[in-house]
């Protein structure tokens, strides 16, 4: 039996760029919901806060991904990835972060080590 691919929420301001990444991501096997704004990321995860990651799109100014996550964390331990605008400084409340425009392979990429680095972070506080 295989199991089952990540799951990922993706949020956006943007709906083109929002089904863009969505769509790259499922090309790459990935379980991806997408959320339009804050109000639907809130309603993601308060239905099912079981994401393997969180990716924050470029389009979200930074006062809002912030504001999103502290609103998060209590429910959603998930890990945040945050795709910021070129020449952006990295977010500290997210646990990665990736330039937008670094293109989509890098993005995968990032997807993929932000879940991989939580999983042993999960693993060794489990065996802590």
């Amino acid at each position: 039996m295989s199991e089952s691919p990540p799951r990922i929420l993706c949020i956006s301001y943007d709906e083109s760029l929002l089904l863009t990444r969505k769509m790259i991501l499922e090309q790459a096997g990935f379980d991806v919901t997408a959320a339009l704004g804050f109000a639907e990321a809130m309603e993601h995860c308060s239905a099912n806060p079981t994401f393997h990651l969180i990716v924050m799109g470029h389009s979200m100014p930074r006062k809002d991904k912030t504001a999103l996550i502290k609103t998060l964390r209590p429910t959603c331990k998930s890990p945040v990835l945050s795709v910021r605008k070129h020449g952006d400084a990295p977010l500290p409340e997210a646990n990665a972060s990736v330039d937008s425009y670094d293109g989509p392979a890098k993005l995968i990429q990032a997807v993929k080590s932000t879940i991989a680095a939580a999983g042993k972070s999960a693993s060794a506080t489990s065996e802590g």
